[in-house]
């Protein structure tokens, strides 16, 4: 495998290593046993989960989160602050996904 590019961030206490994988670096079949694998501290990276930033026809990304255990999960909080800040630092995103909650005000 070659090298893959990544950061590892932390969002209130939870670390992730997170991934641009809008041009897929790992496949589908693979992303188990490799989230297990790099998740594990000690002899790895290390981190509570796996964020993947994938493209998207509708919006500027989609993300996708994995546990340590390299099951998919719907939603964590934060590793959506992370996967936010990734993708504005990396210009995936503009500023205005700092504030995603801001337009989903209902009134």
């Amino acid at each position: 495998m070659d090298p893959i590019a990544f950061a590892k961030m932390s969002g209130s206490g939870n670390d992730f290593i997170l991934i641009d994988h809008r041009t897929r670096v790992v496949d589908e079949a693979e992303l188990p046993r490799f989230i297990t694998g790099i998740c594990r501290r000690r002899i790895s990276v290390g981190a509570d989960g796996v964020i993947l930033i994938e493209a998207s026809a509708t919006a500027d990304f989609r993300w996708r989160f994995f546990n340590a255990d390299g099951s998919s999960a719907e939603m964590c909080g934060n590793g959506a602050r992370c996967a936010a800040r990734f993708a504005f630092m990396h210009g995936i995103a503009g500023a205005d996904v700092q504030q995603p909650l801001a337009r989903s005000v209902v009134r």
